[in-house]
């Protein structure tokens, strides 16, 4: 970390931007709750984009999309909304960085389509067993070559799920890189507050967060994600005071809510920024949709049956 002088200079120069949006862009239980009746399917893209300025792909996690299909993305969201991407699990789970270069170039060269659309580029790595890696040692020794393959020029992020393995070394190792340490709020992994305790957790000039909850014990409750069932308030307090700080060291925030956080992930943004204009933060922007021939209007709707953004 930088000296208070440095820093506050860094901060002066820079309008750092929070990003907010979910874990995918449907889910069961959204027809009809956050996607009005009338909308179709084809367009909840479109209609999404009027209320967050970014969202998570979770479905390139299972393969890489078409180029039809990922032009159809930059197609129908306006120029300053950013889509967040996973990479495909061949990479990350299958191979884990091996042999995979194919794999590799044609998901990068396929998300080129997004142009400046395209933000952070999600590698999600499972918990390892010993039996895979022994240490987090063996996985950096596999983790740096494949570092040096990946192009110049835009933003990735690397999450680990063996909270053993994140230490100042590990940290050095993404700054190093300029590779932010992806923050997940998950039942085993620690806090970036427990962090800070033994490193500063931000390895690059952005970081990114996600919300993600106890899926197994959410879905005991429910399949369906409609409503909030799970109270994050606490949680999310301490995430908006998280958030603020990092912000004025001029960090931009990429943040995205899954429904197995709370149950329904737009509700946990819209108390996200409930919370940050309670504490009387400067104001988040809001998304400002662009002219895009196929933007959809939400229908009025009845005062007595107001919408969860009304």
């Amino acid at each position: 970390m930088g000296d208070s002088k440095s820093e506050a200079k860094h901060e002066s120069k820079i309008e750092a931007r929070i990003y907010l949006g979910t874990s995918a862009f449907t889910a069961a239980g959204w027809p009809g709750t956050f996607y009005p009746a009338n909308v179709k399917s084809k367009d909840y893209l479109t209609f999404y984009a009027q209320k967050f300025d970014s969202v998570e792909v979770n479905s390139t996690l299972y393969g890489c999309p078409t180029t039809r299909t990922v032009a159809n993305w930059a197609a129908k969201t306006p120029d300053n909304f950013i889509f967040a991407i996973k990479t495909p699990r061949s990479i990350t789970h299958d191979k884990i960085l091996v042999d995979c270069d194919a794999e590799l170039d044609e998901f990068l060269g396929t998300m080129e389509i997004l142009g400046p659309k395209l933000g952070p580029i999600l590698f999600q790595f499972p918990q390892f067993s010993p039996g895979v890696f022994a240490d987090r040692h063996a996985f950096t020794d596999r983790l740096v070559p494949f570092l040096n393959k990946l192009p110049a020029g835009r933003k990735y992020a690397v999450e680990i799920r063996n909270p053993e393995w994140l230490d100042a070394e590990f940290a050095d190792l993404l700054r190093q890189y300029k590779i932010a340490l992806v923050l997940p709020d998950l039942p085993y992994m620690p806090r970036p507050e427990e962090l800070a305790l033994k490193f500063d957790p931000i390895t690059a000039d952005w970081t990114y967060i996600r919300w993600l909850g106890d899926r197994k014990g959410i879905e005991l409750q429910t399949l369906t994600w409609d409503k909030t069932i799970v109270d994050r308030t606490t949680e999310l307090r301490s995430w908006v005071d998280f958030c603020y700080q990092i912000k004025r060291r001029g960090i931009m925030v990429y943040g995205y809510a899954n429904n197995h956080y709370a149950g329904h992930g737009p509700a946990t943004i819209r108390q996200f920024r409930d919370l940050w204009r309670q504490k009387g933060f400067p104001p988040l922007p809001e998304p400002i949709p662009s002219a895009t021939p196929a933007l959809v209007q939400e229908p009025a709707k009845p005062k007595t049956q107001p919408s969860l953004f009304d």
